[in-house]
């Protein structure tokens, strides 16, 4: 049986960092061809590793160390003002979790929030074998929260289930919804249901101090940082 200590990792040359402008990124990746399961990934987890598709990676770059992996403690989450109002904005939506997103539904709605949220990123323009290969389900572990009003698909949080919480993979949404706050309420829903499945946390990748895009993430208290190989809750207004 493979463990973390038999893992082959290989760094990525450094590149354009796609978080912070004028920094230089290095990559630490799993070797592709290692025999990774649940509680592989689940150990991988709980040392700042994250997955994109088929790899499983953490950021390591020499000169910098802004991104730090956080998690939010599930038994211990208080929801604060603004969340309570998006919970009460969303009551209506019917929410179920599911195996499969291959449906030209769904694609369509990872389509529509690409081209009107993410111009400027590395995934446009969408495409199906890209959609397929960044949201694949892996080793046995996603699974998909699906949105629905009235019928009508609205969003899609894709999670991995591990063995002590639920990795938050990627959200889309409909644009035309952008006042729900959709993506804040799938994480409170990602919540409820590590909740009922007796998990304790809910892994919410890197947070980064100087990136405004993350800066959701400190709105979730309390929050867990993992500094220096320890898993610490923050007990600052800002981390």
């Amino acid at each position: 049986m493979t463990t973390l200590t038999d893992l082959r990792l290989f760094a990525t040359h450094p590149h354009a960092c796609s978080y912070l402008d004028n920094q230089v990124a290095t990559t630490l990746f799993v070797d592709p061809d290692a025999k990774i399961d649940r509680t592989m990934y689940s150990h991988l987890s709980e040392v700042g590793f994250r997955r994109s598709g088929q790899h499983l990676y953490r950021p390591d770059c020499s000169a910098c160390k802004a991104c730090i992996p956080a998690r939010i403690p599930v038994a211990q989450y208080s929801a604060n003002r603004q969340q309570k109002r998006c919970a009460k904005i969303n009551h209506d939506l019917a929410i179920r979790v599911i195996d499969d997103i291959s449906d030209s539904e769904y694609y369509e709605l990872y389509q529509n929030y690409i081209i009107a949220r993410h111009q400027d990123g590395d995934m446009y323009p969408p495409s199906r074998q890209q959609y397929h290969s960044f949201l694949t389900s892996e080793w046995g572990v996603t699974r998909y929260l699906e949105m629905r009003l009235k019928g009508k698909l609205v969003a899609i949080a894709v999670i991995d289930l591990l063995d002590n919480g639920i990795s938050a993979v990627y959200t889309f949404f409909d644009p035309d919804h952008e006042k729900r706050s959709l993506g804040t309420f799938a994480i409170m829903a990602q919540i409820d249901i590590a909740s009922q499945y007796g998990l304790k946390y809910v892994y919410l990748g890197y947070w980064i101090k100087d990136c405004r895009k993350m800066a959701y993430k400190t709105k979730f208290r309390p929050l867990e940082l993992y500094r220096d190989g320890n898993w610490i809750i923050n007990s600052k207004t800002t981390p």
